[in-house]
This record gives C-alpha cells, structure tokens and sequence, in this order.
C-alpha cells in the first residue's frame, strides 16, 4: 500500500555538474562525463533504496534538463543558434533550440541511463520523458508554423523511445506535461491527444506529471500571482480522466490546490505530492502520513502514490536527500495508521 516514487529529477553532485541550477553546466566532457553521468546515478539508485522508496529513478542524472535531454538526440533542430523566448506563457526567458527541418530521432536517446539502472535495482523502474505539449512550449518552430502538428511529430518520436525504453525493462513510463497546467484549454482539446499518441502501444504503466513547476524564482512568483486556490487542474483533469494514461502526478502538499479536485480522477492512480519541491523546509513523517491521510478523502488507498510534488533538480543534495528519507518515512507511518 502507498508505494513510494519521486517525480524524477534529483540534484547533480558537484563533481558531475554546477549544483543548484535548473540548467547546469558539466564538469567533464567525453568518456570522463559518461563515466561521471554512470556513478551518479546509481549513487541516487542506491540513495532511494535506502530511503524505503519502492520506485526508483535514474534520477536524470544524464541529463543537464529534463526537455533538452531529448531534443538532443533529435534531428531537425538546431541547437548552435539558439534564440530568446518565453517559455510556460512568458513566465520565464529561456534560451532555446529552433526546430528548422522535419523532426526524426538520431537512434536511441536514453538506453545508456535506462539500461544501467535496469540493471541495478531489483525494484520497480520510473523513467521520465518530457510530453509533446511542453516540447512545443520549449523550442522555437521555424518549420511547422503549427504548433498542434509539431507536437504530434514530437509525440511520435517520443513514443518510438518509450517503446524501447519499455523493451529496457521500465515499468513506469512518465511524461511531464507542466504546460498542462499554463495552457488548460489547449491541453484539454488537443495536449491530452497529442499525449496519449506519446503512449500508443504501451503495455508498461503510462503516467503523467503535472506540477506548478521547480522552486525556482520564477515559478515562486507566478504562483503569487494564483491567489488563494490554484484550480489549473480542474480544466484538464476530466479530460486526463477519460484518457489511457493510467497514473497522474500532481502537487498537493504546501500548494493552494484544492484537494476535491482529486475526485476528479476517478480510475487513475493519484501520485499525490506529499514533498514540497519549493522549500529546503525537511518534512516529518508525521506530515508526509497526514498529507496522505488528507487525500484519502478523495482517493481510494489502493490507488494512492506518495511523490514529491516536482523534481528536485535545483535542491541542495543534501537537502533533497533528507526529503526522500521523509517520504519513505512518512509512508511507511501512513501504512500503520491507514493499513
């Protein structure tokens, strides 16, 4: 009961990258950086394990953002002339990649990274993938001029590696869709479609991640901006209802969404966010286990899947690792009290 899995990305340590930063810088090149990119990840293996979590990830150690780790591997953009965007509706400028020809993969983008975790846990396997939605939000398009068939292309390259990542042996395929939560009538009428094309032909369970974004200035300062209830979910939640995805992953714990807007959801499996990713504040088990206790108004206990509410990529490594102490902590508390 209440299995226990991170959305995904976790701090670099200093010696593979600059540290607290969403883009950061490598601090090796060549066969040192794969080797690099190769210890990290099972050190965080080995870290989740530790902490009790009964889904792992490679933590996105390989990659310096959880978007442009993907288009790396993609033909059709050009990522030595970058230009200046705003991205997630203008919250923040980011510098990004121009998609200037059809898109088509190089060969496989994250074997190396799937395959070495696969082969060192014995526990269930989460590997994340950027959905369609938010790649279109992340790039520059000078070929498509439409940003809906654009995303289709994407969702189809992205399907080809998640077919691959599941022959890999991933048991959870996830894609995160923060543009989800900025552009709700677009993901509703086309984003959950383009999302679903993403997933087609998946046997392994399909999940998505929907969260008000990293702790990061930007994002701290559009959630001012939200007033007292954040009700983004309520315009896409029905629609990710009557999908195919079998799991969503939203933020609950510290944020001002309100928690009916769960029930929503009926037949999904909830990863409820019961780590605040905005905060260096360590939760205790006894808040992690209330959290869920909360939320098992509105989600049946079987269906129920303590997270965090986004990656911790930006996180002081020792911070982020007290976090997933607290999850498995606070878990295992909420099997006790709940079981």
């Amino acid at each position: 009961m209440f299995p226990t899995s991170i959305a995904g990305s976790l701090p670099k340590p200093a010696w593979l990258a600059e540290t607290q930063k969403l883009w950061p810088q490598w601090k090796a090149q060549g066969d040192e950086l794969r080797q690099a990119k190769a210890d990290a990840t099972l050190l965080w293996i080995k870290a989740q394990e530790d902490a009790g979590l009964d889904i792992v990830t490679d933590g996105e150690q390989s990659r310096q953002h959880f978007v442009h780790g993907f288009l790396e591997q993609v033909q059709g953009i050009d990522f030595e002339h970058k230009v200046k965007m705003g991205i997630r509706d203008n919250r923040y400028d980011a510098m990004v990649p121009q998609v200037v020809a059809p898109l088509k993969l190089k060969g496989r983008v994250h074997a190396f990274e799937a395959q070495l975790a696969r082969a060192h846990t014995k526990r269930k396997l989460k590997f994340t993938l950027p959905g369609p939605m938010t790649i279109v939000d992340t790039v520059a398009d000078q070929h498509y001029g439409d940003k809906v068939k654009m995303a289709f292309a994407f969702a189809e390259l992205l399907n080809q590696e998640a077919l691959a990542l599941q022959a890999d042996g991933v048991d959870i395929i996830q894609f995160d869709e923060p543009a989800f939560n900025v552009y709700m009538k677009d993901a509703a009428d086309w984003g959950v479609k383009a999302l679903e094309r993403a997933a087609q032909g998946l046997t392994c369970t399909t999940a998505v991640h929907i969260c008000y974004g990293y702790g990061i200035k930007a994002n701290l300062d559009w959630k001012d901006t939200l007033g007292q209830e954040w009700r983004q979910y309520e315009q896409i939640f029905p629609a990710l209802a009557a999908s195919s995805i079998k799991q969503v992953s939203l933020e609950c714990y510290h944020s001002h969404v309100p928690p009916h807007l769960m029930k929503l959801l009926e037949g999904k499996d909830v990863m409820v966010g019961v780590i605040d990713a905005a905060s260096d504040a360590i939760e205790t088990p006894e808040q992690v286990a209330d959290t869920i206790g909360a939320a098992l108004q509105f989600v049946p206990k079987q269906r129920l899947f303590p997270c965090t509410n986004c990656g911790l990529a930006p996180m002081d490594r020792e911070v982020a690792l007290k976090k997933l102490q607290a999850l498995g902590q606070g878990a295992e508390l909420a099997r006790r009290r709940y079981g």
